[in-house]
């Protein structure tokens, strides 16, 4: 990997199944990178690996001055904690630094945590959430939707460079969060059909891997009949993508759909789906591949 990042000093929250290979690209490149985690294993491998590590959220901040922070969470509330709570980023932020959320996080939340960190901190804000899995993580191939100013992007884009393919500046900050959420339901349903024609298939007495075979390269061919569908007909629903993570974008989507006085039935269904198989039959930590089980199994766990 070219050393694209060298000389910079970049902070880096959250490293989890995404995040850890982030943060170790952006090392390759060349940067000075500092991590913070919550949890103490996957900080100990990163420092293992030359990332810096720091024991403080204030300390993170110090060590990076006024650049780049990326924070790479899983929910809202926790975004808002980290980067505004007490001990959080902001009291550390240098004036003029960049805070990057490459996380799937409330769209009116970010709005508002980019009025706040430019009108009380004098800092950027760009939501820049991925698609592409941990696959795409790890591979430094991620498609990424950001939103920010004209300038921040412009500041970010090198950083995006080393951990994704498909990069495209959306417009203002919160647009990063409407694009992801719309990937979002387009992949929540696509997954319930492909799981409902894999099953109608096997319930048909017709082999479910060579249906999956047939119907790639015609009109229903996508990634997720490519991969989840694989994933489907082998019955290997081990977490790439986890079904609770999943369960709560289609609750950001929904929020998102009432906000705009949108009615959108199938949306209300999938909604529907999501809560009984992750709340009801406690599946959250499977892959959200595993949505086949609502339908494929005689007696569904």
């Amino acid at each position: 990997m070219s050393e694209s990042l060298k000389g910079n000093k970049i902070g880096f929250v959250g490293l989890g199944n995404m995040g850890a290979p982030m943060a170790r690209h952006l090392h390759g490149a060349g940067a000075e990178v500092f991590v913070w985690n919550r949890s103490e294993g996957p900080a100990a491998s990163a420092e293992k690996d030359g990332l810096g590590r720091v024991s403080s959220l204030g300390e993170l901040g110090a060590a990076v001055g006024a650049s780049i922070i990326a924070v790479n969470l899983t929910r809202t509330e926790v975004v808002e904690s980290v980067v505004f709570g007490d001990g959080g980023l902001a009291d550390g932020l240098e004036p003029g630094s960049l805070v990057i959320d490459f996380g799937t996080t409330g769209v009116k939340e970010t709005r508002e945590f980019g009025r706040r960190l430019a009108e009380e901190f004098g800092s950027g804000w760009v939501d820049a959430p991925v698609s592409g899995g941990q696959v795409g993580a790890e591979a430094g191939n991620l498609t990424i939707m950001a939103g920010g100013s004209e300038g921040d992007f412009a500041r970010a884009l090198p950083v995006f460079e080393v951990v994704g393919g498909k990069i495209t500046h959306v417009g203002p900050v919160g647009s990063g969060q409407v694009t992801k959420l719309a990937n979002q339901l387009i992949v929540a349903q696509t997954i319930d059909a492909v799981a409902q024609a894999l099953v109608m298939a096997e319930k048909a007495g017709v082999d479910p891997a060579r249906v999956r075979e047939a119907l790639r390269g015609g009109f229903a061919e996508s990634r997720i009949l490519d991969l989840h569908g694989d994933r489907m007909v082998r019955r290997d629903f081990a977490p790439g993508g986890r079904s609770e993570l999943q369960l709560k974008d289609v609750r950001l989507m929904s929020e998102l759909v009432d906000d705009l006085g949108l009615d959108f039935p199938t949306l209300r269904n999938s909604l529907a789906r999501w809560i009984e198989f992750v709340e009801v039959k406690g599946n959250g930590d499977l892959d959200h591949s595993g949505l086949w089980k609502l339908y494929g199994e005689d007696d569904p766990a």
